[in-house]
Order: structure tokens, then C-alpha cells, then sequence
């Protein structure tokens, strides 16, 4: 019996980025095209998604922050912010596996009544981040090292979590880095996909979206090589070996 595939969204329009992204969560999930088949929300809109014939949900970051003035966003944004928040009603009800990535922690937070705002903005690059006591515990971050590195970049981030949401990580300048919701719905601020080669394509994709100075883009991919990023894509490969599940 075929297991049942994980569905990859993408918030990207990039093609560059999104074809990127798409295939590191297909190399560190161990998933191929048919396991980890991928809607474009910049492209399509969602339609229905009956969660009982997927494993689990992987939602990609992007350019998009929940908390962008709304005047400022497009219609494209305002459409997948409405269809992802309808959509993670019904995860987070159904406690279904579920995991964001750097803009699930603006959406999960969101849909959960997190503080969600621009006061822990992280530059694009390499994060140091610390388990709380509750991620050496959980299933998808036990047995990672108490402090490890990972790429990331980020707009918004959560400042206060509500009660029984679990904080997993931390970091120095961002005070969630990760968070769980109910057993099965997670959000990560920094990037569980992001290698170095991916953080370069990330850097020379979104020069100019405001995350950083332009000029600044060849001295970010040098201090990106000063890291050793290889532990946050363990996330991705257990969230895939723990969900999957028999169609």
C-alpha cells in the first residue's frame, strides 16, 4: 500500500527561489515529486485540501508577512493569507501534522492569537539557535544539540506566544524560534531547508526586497561560508519519517 504524500505550499512567485526551496525540502524530506507534491499559492489558489488523503502539510516562507500594512498588500497576498488561515483552522482543530517555515510562525502564530510584530527582525543569514527544555522533549528536536546554527532571514517574528502554545528554540535576538501547537503543528522562524547553496540563491534572489542593503549581498553569502548549518534539516527528515502513513 502506497503511503500517503506530505503537500508541499509555496508562497514564492521566484521561480528561482521556489524551484530551489521545493527541491531541498524533496532532499532533506527524502520525498520525490510524488511524495511531496507542491501547490504554487502565488499561482493557483488552494481549493479544497481534504486532509485525510496527505500525511502531513509543509508550508515554505516568502515575502510575505501577516503583519504588512494591509493597504500594502496584494490582492494575491490578502487571497493566500485568507485560504491558509481558513486552512489552518482545520489543522490546528484536527491537531494534523503540519509545519512552517519561517512564515508559519506569522500564520500559525496568527491563527493561535500570537503577538506578531516587527520588534525581532533577524538579518538574512546565519542564527545561533538554543533549545528550551521543551525542545530537547519533543519529537522532532530531541537529541539535536542544545545550541546549533541555521540560516534564516525574516521581517516579523512572534514576541509573545499564548498559554499552552510550546516554545521549542530561541535565539539571541529573536525569542521564538520555534513553537509547537497542540502534538503535531509546528512553526519554525529559521529555516529547517536552508543550506548554504540555498541561502546564496535566497540572497541573490531577494536583493532587493528590503531584507538587506544590496550592496551588502556578496559580504552576507561570505559570512554565510563562516557557518556550519547542518542540523535543522534533521527537522525536515524526521517531520517526514514520524507523519508518513499508509494512504
Amino acid at each position: 500500500m502506497a503511503d500517503a504524500p506530505f503537500l508541499l505550499l509555496s508562497i514564492r512567485g521566484e521561480d528561482e527561489a521556489a524551484d530551489d526551496e521545493y527541491r531541498a525540502m524533496m532532499r532533506f524530506t527524502g520525498l520525490d515529486e510524488a511524495g511531496m507534491p507542491r501547490i504554487r499559492l502565488t499561482d493557483r489558489e488552494l481549493g479544497d485540501v481534504d486532509l485525510s488523503q496527505w500525511s502531513g502539510i509543509v508550508l515554505g516562507g516568502g515575502p510575505y508577512n501577516v503583519s504588512d500594512d494591509p493597504e500594502s498588500k496584494s490582492t494575491t497576498q490578502h487571497r493566500v493569507e485568507a485560504e491558509l488561515a481558513a486552512l489552518l483552522r482545520d489543522i490546528i482543530a484536527a491537531d494534523f501534522p503540519f509545519l512552517g517555515c519561517c512564515y508559519g510562525v506569522g500564520t500559525v502564530g496568527a491563527a493561535v492569537g500570537a503577538v506578531i510584530d516587527r520588534s525581532h527582525s533577524e538579518p538574512v543569514g546565519g542564527v545561533t539557535v538554543d533549545l528550551t527544555r521543551e525542545g530537547h522533549r519533543d519529537p522532532l528536536f530531541a537529541g539535536l544539540p542544545d545550541t546549533f546554527d541555521a540560516f534564516g532571514g525574516h521581517k516579523e517574528a512572534a514576541s509573545l506566544l499564548p498559554d499552552g502554545v510550546v516554545s521549542l528554540a530561541t535565539s539571541a535576538d529573536c525569542p521564538v524560534q520555534a513553537f509547537r501547537v497542540g502534538a503535531n503543528v509546528y512553526a519554525t522562524q529559521f529555516h529547517p531547508e536552508l543550506d548554504l547553496d540555498g541561502i546564496c540563491t535566497r540572497i541573490d534572489v531577494y536583493k532587493d526586497y528590503g531584507y538587506f542593503a544590496p550592496e551588502t549581498a556578496e559580504s552576507l553569502k561570505d559570512a554565510a561560508r563562516q557557518r556550519k548549518v547542518t542540523h535543522p534539516m534533521e527537522i525536515l527528515r524526521r517531520f517526514a519519517q514520524r507523519y508518513s502513513r499508509p494512504l
